[in-house]
């Protein structure tokens, strides 16, 4: 029986020790399950400190058949302490993040976690049954030479031993568990189901959004403060935006977030991160605060994310600190990171950032310096390359033949005589004879490109599609294809 009550002790020993060392090594996370749990937010840092000192010292209490039962009755505290939390949560329908045992292994409140400190309190209570004077054999007892005495040593040492292997192989685990639950939880959101592709007549495919290049939509929105920032608020700052669309009840953003908040240290003063989230102001506190302050938005439903074309959670969008959009929409864990790695990568290299796949043709071209040329337009009136500069000019292919084309033809010849000086310029490429072009009755350059010398260097092949050229004549926009996108490019959303 001096070998079961000792093996009792030891596995309680290295249960505490292990959940008070993972708590200490994430503070952090520690205060924010407190917190789930219902602690006030002026002591939960206090109790975030103090629980694992208790578990250390309790489980140090469990080596000794002196102090043992001391232990085993602060353990037993615990335990039930724990237990009734949890019965709590889970009869309110909650699943906050136990953080049992810190940075080495964290998860839900479940019933498998509820079960598993059941069978802790009991092993406590049978210690507690034996009686102060009956904690088992002692480990470090060298009054005795016996089988038994040496055997309660070799164990003893062993767990001693396996506890610090346990710490630090643990923590390595964790770490690569962390990535793979991420995948999970992003596969759920955005890949399959039974094997089955997930079909959302809700929403639109998670690639699709506002083109690069284009103005991002203004908005006025409460922070969860109540105070109302609008988007003009945002650019005050200069600094490039990355808006992170998320919710309270997205578990990939929050698996997400202690990535996001590295991202925020690293590019402090260089890029300012915007959640734009939905809900109450307490369920995103209490789901996305974090360690980090972060300004937090929110909006009704998803009327603003489906502006901007983040239609599914977690998503970002890039904006330049002159308001054009600089990515398309990252959509899920993988994609964010290619998009933080991009922005890194150009951030410190030029003032505005277009982040683009070279092996997409809407946006090979972005970046690059707009084609020289020198041409007669319709009017016989010769147009360069060069007299572009000094403006925003939109390019758009455009062609008689083309029904999509003449069914936006009113629209641009609204837009060419009505146009603002601080909107873009235009130039129409087109194919055909000069006359009907000239019947067209628009007052802007009309060159016909009929070998497509000019449009393939643009990288606008099909009708109507365009770029916007900005006033150092580089490429900053993707290929705008169809009507609704061109106006779009142009902040006239159709």
């Amino acid at each position: 029986m001096e070998i079961v009550l000792l093996l009792i002790r030891l596995t309680l020993f290295a249960i505490f020790a292990v959940a008070g060392i993972g708590k200490l090594l994430d503070l952090k996370g520690s205060e924010k399950a407190v917190k789930a749990f219902g602690t006030p937010a002026e002591f939960a840092k206090f109790f975030a400190i103090a629980l694992p000192f208790a578990e250390i010292v309790f489980a140090i209490c469990l080596l000794f058949v002196e102090t043992s039962w001391l232990g085993a009755t602060g353990a037993l505290i615990l335990l039930l302490t724990f237990i009734g939390g949890m019965i709590w949560q889970l009869a309110q329908g909650n699943a906050p993040d136990c953080h049992c045992f810190g940075a080495i292994h964290s998860e839900p409140v479940s019933r498998k976690s509820l079960i598993r400190n059941i069978v802790f309190a009991v092993l406590a209570f049978i210690l507690i049954l034996s009686g102060k004077n009956n904690q088992g054999a002692g480990i470090f007892d060298s009054t005795a030479n016996s089988e038994g005495n040496f055997m309660s040593l070799t164990l003893g040492l062993a767990t001693v031993g396996l506890l610090a292997a346990v710490v630090f192989y643990l923590k390595k685990i964790s770490e690569q568990q962390t990535q793979i639950m991420r995948r999970i939880e992003i596969l759920e959101v955005t890949a399959l189901d039974g094997g089955r592709e997930v079909v959302r007549e809700d929403v639109a495919p998670p690639t699709s959004g506002l083109p690069i290049g284009a103005p991002a939509p203004d908005f006025v929105l409460p922070d969860i403060n109540g105070k109302q920032i609008s988007f003009e608020n945002l650019l005050i700052q200069a600094k490039p935006l990355l808006f992170l669309f998320v919710s309270p009840t997205c578990q990939p953003c929050a698996a997400l977030l202690p990535e996001i908040e590295t991202w925020q240290a690293e590019l402090k003063g260089k890029l300012n991160f915007v959640f734009i989230s939905s809900g109450d102001a307490k369920d995103n506190l209490d789901k996305l605060a974090g360690a980090t302050l972060k300004q937090i938005l929110l909006q009704n439903d998803r009327e603003i994310a489906l502006q901007f074309g983040a239609q599914w959670t977690p998503a970002a969008v890039l904006v330049n600190n002159d308001g054009s959009i600089g990515s398309r929409a990252a959509v899920g864990d993988k994609a964010i990171r290619d998009l933080i790695d991009s922005i890194k990568a150009q951030i410190d290299t030029t003032e505005i950032l277009l982040i683009a796949d070279k092996n997409d043709a809407l946006t090979e071209k972005l970046g690059e310096d707009m084609p020289e040329f020198f041409e007669n337009d319709v009017h016989e009136k010769l147009v360069a390359s060069e007299d572009l500069r000094g403006k925003k000019t939109l390019i758009t292919f455009w062609s008689l033949s083309c029904g999509y084309c003449q069914q936006m033809l009113k629209d641009l010849q609204d837009w060419d005589k009505t146009k603002g000086a601080d909107e873009p310029r235009l130039l129409l490429l087109s194919e055909g004879k000069p006359e009907p072009h000239r019947e067209l009755n628009l007052q802007s350059p009309i060159i016909l490109d009929n070998e497509r010398k000019i449009s393939n260097q643009l990288g606008i092949n099909g009708t109507p599609s365009a770029v916007l050229i900005n006033e150092n004549g580089k490429i900053v926009s993707e290929t705008a294809v169809g009507a609704e996108k061109i106006w779009t490019l142009i902040g006239k959303r159709k």
